[in-house]
């Protein structure tokens, strides 16, 4: 069931520094003033995550995949981002992890019409191969909003192009803080509808469209599908969505444990929501915050990706029994001992492999059901 905390109590983690923010502005203090002064907050527990690093790095994964993997993100200065561009370093350095990308028969970036007055959208188009009326994927990137891009998911995406024999679309959404919410969800609506009105183009078929994304692309993907509900258009078949981000809230009990595995802490959240979201942010508004949508009613079939020690793994299981409530077939598929962003390091996780097979086979399946009742 939604978690029926009050709103004030979310609110109160955002109100130091959002009442830094008012003040600022009521007296003339710039936008970027108040955004620095929220840097400046994400970064004065650096000393404070260093000392807990210290004693988690100490501990020994269950994979030792894993403890490859964060040994070269350690070595990289990237396995507890505590700043903007801490997490934008990471999520350029998440491509060294992703294997070598496969040979794919066409890759096209596009540009397209935005939302009314806000620009052109960098798109890029994975063809697997030169027949026309393919299935399409809609994808949007993970990075807190914040970080993340065409290239960093350009090799595992080719690879579910490949596996599912779909078109893969990957949406370049504007990001925070230089753009605030709600650039990154009418980005990602925008795209998804000029993809349904213009799917032919590309080879696809308009009619089998699915989304998708990983940690806050899957609460863009989540947040498309109650936007083409409200809206009526476009039609969606499935909604994949990789240990998202449901819930703006950090409330939940979760996000106050320690844990040994570098992962989105409860205190990066919250600062990057701040970053995200202007001002007078509605932390239950369902565009934010999926999870806290009236009803789930009539939305597409979905995945549901979590695994052991996200905080956000609690959402996503709670989003998926309301789904499931409202008369929404779903699948939640856990995955134990993995980090976050291991979608990206199929290059050294088997776990990264698994679920980039599993992405592709739902999105198969799901394609071929549509393909079944629209003959």
């Amino acid at each position: 069931m939604p978690n029926t905390m009050g709103k004030g109590f979310e609110t109160f983690f955002l109100l130091p520094v959002s009442i830094a923010v008012v003040l600022l502005c009521t007296i003339g203090g710039s936008g970027r003033v108040a955004e620095t002064l929220v840097e400046r907050n994400f970064a004065s527990r650096r000393g404070e995550q260093n000392q807990t690093a210290t004693k988690s790095e100490s501990q020994t994964p269950a994979d030792p995949q894993v403890k490859t993997v964060l040994d070269k993100m350690a070595t990289a200065g990237v396995a507890r981002p505590t700043t903007v561009e801490d997490v934008r370093k990471a999520y350029l350095f998440y491509p060294t992890l992703s294997g070598s990308p496969e040979n794919i028969f066409r890759i096209e970036d596009r540009e397209i019409p935005g939302p009314a007055a806000k620009g052109s959208i960098r798109v890029r188009v994975y063809s697997p191969n030169p027949t026309s009326g393919l299935p399409i994927f809609v994808f949007f990137h993970g990075g807190g909003f914040v970080a993340g891009s065409l290239d960093t998911y350009d090799t595992p995406l080719r690879s579910v192009a490949i596996r599912c024999q779909c078109i893969v679309v990957s949406v370049a959404y504007r990001l925070a803080p230089e753009n605030k919410y709600p650039a990154a969800p009418d980005d990602a609506y925008a795209a998804t509808k000029w993809v349904a009105e213009h799917g032919s183009e590309i080879g696809g078929d308009p009619y089998r469209i699915a989304v998708g994304g990983d940690g806050a692309g899957g609460n863009l993907a989540a947040g498309v599908t109650l936007m083409a509900r409200e809206r009526g258009a476009p039609r969606l078949i499935f909604q994949v969505l990789i240990y998202p981000t449901l819930d703006a809230s950090t409330m939940r009990p979760v996000w106050w444990e320690e844990t040994d595995v570098p992962t989105v802490t409860r205190d990066v959240k919250n600062d990057i929501l701040r970053l995200y979201l202007p001002v007078t942010g509605n932390l239950r508004d369902p565009y934010v915050a999926p999870l806290h949508a009236e009803n789930l009613k009539n939305l597409p079939a979905a995945l549901v990706i979590t695994y052991e020690d996200n905080p956000m793994h609690d959402e996503g299981d709670e989003y998926a029994t309301r789904l499931r409530q409202d008369g929404v077939a779903v699948n939640v598929s856990f995955y134990s001992n993995m980090i976050h962003g291991f979608f990206l390091m199929a290059g050294d996780l088997a776990a990264g492999k698994k679920c980039i097979d599993e992405v592709a086979s739902a999105l198969r399946n799901a394609f071929k059901g549509a393909s079944q009742n629209l003959a």
